[in-house]
């Protein structure tokens, strides 16, 4: 299938590293910056594929698949163009958009030229979800009741967007509430001056009182840590180590009352697959070109309502918004990256 790949940071050569083992065609990469480019030829792209106006490369190239993965303010533009040139298949990289506006303008281009769009939220492709999704769902478990997270400043657009995501994922169920307090200082973003992403906390809620809770502040450094909680029992999953500890009560206990919190319990401990970028979007993409089981335009929207609903939840000193009755502002744009 003929590709091309736009956008050549440090997202875009690890598409590179995937679109190369799914033996796509590469038929052009684009980045405006000379080094990104450069940088592109030292992992083995021809420097003939190589464009610096990714809109000319679509234009000329005409691919099948198209794979954006520049920052955020572009996505909409080269989303819309690979829809046009009859592009099969585009993969966008998240954020979806910089506003609602953008993303139904995306989602409305693919379906009038019957593109597949997907957006790389890869939670339902993870070993730390799909094996502790079978955990919680479980009757020993007693189902999930909520989530807690604790990680280092990673901002709210760039890294906290996938965990709406693995929360509706978790959940079976569409967050609907929303609550935020983002941390005071803002941190240098390192993809320009011109970027601003916010470290803070968060809370969703979903229709039937399920709950999310992250902390992914400012003064906040390391690591990536997620807590499942249910009646009967406690699932610690550190991310970046692959480790897990489960605590359930013992069976004779589990229809105690969730007031006798110290009934004794089993503990189980065991390894999975730490968090990696490159294996979880080659499972999106490949999720993508069989046109099943993708993480479509819709479900990248849902992640930026929720985002902008957390937005005007900070900006009312942390009241909760409810998605489904407030209007959110579709054309105000955001300068996340």
């Amino acid at each position: 299938m003929k590709t091309v790949l736009a956008g050549l940071g440090r997202m875009g050569l690890r598409h590179l590293e995937v679109l190369r083992s799914l033996d796509l065609e590469l038929v052009g990469a684009a980045d405006p910056f000379e080094e990104a480019r450069n940088n592109a030829v030292k992992e083995g792209i021809a420097e003939n594929l190589l464009f610096d106006d990714a809109l000319k490369m679509i234009e000329e190239t005409s691919p099948e698949c198209v794979i954006v993965a520049t920052t955020a303010p572009y996505h909409c533009e080269l989303v819309v163009a690979a829809a046009k040139a009859g592009a099969k298949a585009v993969m966008c990289e998240k954020p979806m958009g910089v506003s609602l506006a953008e993303c139904d303008q995306m989602i409305e281009a693919c379906k009038a030229s019957g593109t597949r769009l997907a957006t790389n939220h890869q939670m339902r492709f993870m070993d730390q979800y799909t094996s502790s999704k079978d955990i919680v769902s479980s009757e020993a478990f007693g189902g999930l009741s909520g989530i807690s997270a604790m990680f280092g400043n990673f901002g709210m657009a760039m890294n906290g967007s996938h965990y709406f995501e693995m929360f509706r994922f978790m959940t079976d169920e569409d967050p609907v509430k929303v609550s935020a307090w983002f941390s005071k200082d803002i941190v240098a973003n390192p993809r320009g001056a011109q970027f601003e992403d916010h470290g803070g906390s968060l809370r969703l809620e979903t229709a039937s009182g399920k709950r999310f809770y992250m902390d992914a502040s400012t003064d906040q450094g390391h690591g990536m840590f997620v807590s499942y909680a249910g009646p009967n029992g406690r699932l610690d999953v550190d991310e970046l180590a692959g480790h897990t500890r489960l605590v359930l009560r013992e069976e004779e206990h589990r229809k105690q009352p969730t007031t006798r919190y110290g009934m004794p319990y089993d503990t189980i401990e065991k390894a999975i697959t730490p968090a990696d970028a490159v294996a979880p979007t080659r499972s999106v993409m490949e999720a993508l070109l069989k046109g099943e089981n993708y993480p479509d335009g819709e479900t990248g929207r849902l992640v930026l309502e929720v985002l902008v609903g957390a937005y005007l939840s900070h900006e009312a000193d942390g009241k909760t918004i409810d998605l489904r009755t407030t209007d959110l502002p579709r054309d105000r744009v955001f300068p996340w990256a």
